[in-house]
């Protein structure tokens, strides 16, 4: 998946930050790439830390120990120090046993990859991000609510990192009901619409407002809705660059 990235490492700032060694972390590599002749940049999701992106010498050397340890959706535990924005990684290892992805569930756990990638900050902790991105894999493991499972990962994502909004009520305070229609704002909270409005940008069912208050959409009545309302939300805060992945998947389902 060589079109899955994150941003590159920016330039390490003149100004020297405090060393640190992490040891033992637990952690899941998100995408790598080539460093210069026989290493890799590893970008990681670290239970604690966060995203953080280290350097792995010598990763790419056919005998390499790290080369078969550094592989996506295995869980791993990896060491670390360094006090720059790029880490050096010191150790890997094998933190259980991966998770069978095929087909379509390899490209949407690809396609969660590169949500993290895109909107989390490096070295920014989200341990409830972490523990449902290990939840989402299992269900995209199992094929059962494959649907449900990214539409929790994304609302769960979206509130994490402060992109969330109300959805048990209006912007005036008025309590959500099933049968009527709402516009979401992309960068406010919930208004009154009408019937007519259905189809456009924002604008949901109520039972679409209702299951993300539950935080339960195993059965929504109206499911493209809320994947139409949270990937236009998604999309807003990443300026409205195109996943790669997501065209993957809608080339798949044309085939």
């Amino acid at each position: 998946m060589s079109e899955v990235v994150g941003r590159r490492p920016a330039a390490r700032s003149s100004r020297a930050r405090p060393s640190q060694r992490v040891d033992d972390a637990p952690a899941f590599l998100l995408h790598s790439y080539a460093y210069r002749e026989t290493s890799l940049i590893a970008e990681v999701f670290s239970r604690a830390h966060g995203r953080v992106a280290m350097v792995a010498k010598g990763a790419k050397r056919p005998h390499s120990a790290l080369r078969s340890v550094l592989a996506t959706f295995q869980p791993l535990r990896l060491s670390w120090s360094g006090g720059g924005e790029v880490k050096t990684l010191v150790r890997a290892e094998w933190g259980g046993a991966p998770q069978r992805l095929v087909g379509s569930a390899m490209m949407s756990a690809w396609y969660l990859n590169e949500l993290l990638l895109r909107l989390m900050a490096r070295d920014d902790a989200h341990e409830a991000i972490y523990d449902t991105y290990i939840e989402t894999l299992a269900r995209l493991s199992s094929g059962v609510g494959v649907s449900a499972a990214l539409r929790s990962f994304e609302w769960a994502l979206l509130r994490e990192i402060g992109y969330g909004f109300d959805p048990s009520v209006t912007e005036k305070g008025d309590p959500i009901e099933a049968d009527r229609w709402y516009r979401v704002q992309v960068q406010g909270g919930v208004e009154h619409a009408d019937a007519n409005d259905a189809g456009k940008a924002g604008v949901v069912p109520g039972t679409t407002l209702v299951a993300l208050v539950a935080d339960d959409f195993d059965d929504v009545p109206d499911e493209p809705a809320l994947r139409r309302l949270l990937r236009e939300r998604l999309d807003y805060h990443m300026n409205g660059r195109p996943l790669a992945t997501r065209r993957v998947l809608h080339d798949l389902q044309d085939l």
